[in-house]
């Protein structure tokens, strides 16, 4: 792989780019603050602006690295983030990356992450260089499943008590796509 670092990308309705501090406002009330949201995240929604301020803060710093991919959805039509996806494994050994993604609730169901997803495995294989794009989910989750699905991941088994998130320990449905499955 060769690492690039969080390339702005665009979609037909997205902009995938990097994130500032100035995005706080949008991130803490579009799904950051939302306990629907990060029901089955690993991390818990934000009490206040402020821990979305640092949080921003910190992954401005991780920009400098060039395997750091790290992008905010931003919708082109309100012009600001409604969530995000990122790299949150790898293993530069194998070409391979894990993405972890999460959208605000009054996006769902309208096949914006599946854009999103389908933009970034583009990037990965065909930019980066990966071989191996995987992700998974919780087993209560499967509208998470379904995006995968729909970006031509393959169901590669479920984990029993493999996970923990915010629900406790959880089984997880893993997906992955080689770059042979995606010419």
């Amino acid at each position: 792989m060769t690492h690039l670092g969080t390339k702005t990308i665009e979609t037909d309705r997205l902009c995938l780019r990097k994130l500032s501090v100035n995005d706080a406002e949008a991130m803490y009330k579009n799904w950051a603050s939302d306990s629907e949201v990060t029901k089955y995240l690993t991390w818990p929604p934000h009490e206040s602006i402020e821990t979305t301020k640092k949080l921003l803060s910190l992954w401005s710093k991780d920009y400098r690295k060039e395997d750091c991919y790290q992008w905010g959805i931003e919708l082109k039509s309100i012009g600001e983030v409604i969530g995000t996806i990122s790299v949150v494994g790898k293993k530069d050994e194998i070409d391979m990356v894990h993405i972890g993604y999460c959208i605000g609730r009054a996006w769902w169901h309208q096949g914006i992450m599946t854009e999103a997803l389908s933009a970034i495995i583009d990037f990965f294989f065909n930019e980066v260089g990966c071989n191996r794009i995987e992700s998974r989910h919780d087993t209560n989750n499967p509208h998470s499943g379904d995006v995968m699905k729909k970006c031509g991941m393959r169901v590669e088994g479920t984990k029993r008590s493999a996970d923990i998130n915010n629900h406790g320990i959880c089984d997880v449905t893993e997906y992955a796509i080689l770059r042979c499955d995606h010419l």
